[in-house]
């Protein structure tokens, strides 16, 4: 079963297609070393809880959302020899988030569950 490398950042409402384009470059660094798909997300409809929700998960700021990103590899180890090579290959200027490093989540998840029509 594929396995997904996932973040969750909070980025300035203002630097939308900067962060796109950012994505757009990394995604094609990310393919060429085995991933499946990269899928990026930009927050439209998550509320703010009372006890815990995504913009505190990253110290989101008022003039920052939430992007919720997922990497699919084949499996844990391509996943692992990918990144390895993605951050060998990646140009330094790429380096230069268009985001605060520090305040995001990131982890590597197995599949539990694959449910879709046809599967």
């Amino acid at each position: 079963m594929s396995y997904f490398e996932n973040f969750i950042a909070a980025v300035q409402i203002a630097n939308r297609e900067l962060y796109r384009d950012h994505a757009m470059q990394a995604s094609e660094i990310f393919l060429r070393h085995g991933a499946l798909r990269v899928i990026e997300c930009w927050a439209d409809d998550i509320a703010h809880g009372e006890v815990t929700d995504f913009y505190r998960a990253v110290q989101a700021k008022e003039d920052e959302t939430v992007v919720v990103s997922w990497i699919e590899w084949p499996d844990r180890d391509t996943r692992n020899a990918g990144m390895k090579k993605v951050f060998e290959d990646m140009p330094d200027e790429m380096m230069e988030m268009p985001f605060d490093g520090r305040r995001i989540v990131h982890g590597g998840f197995e599949t539990l569950v694959d449910v879709a029509p046809g599967k």
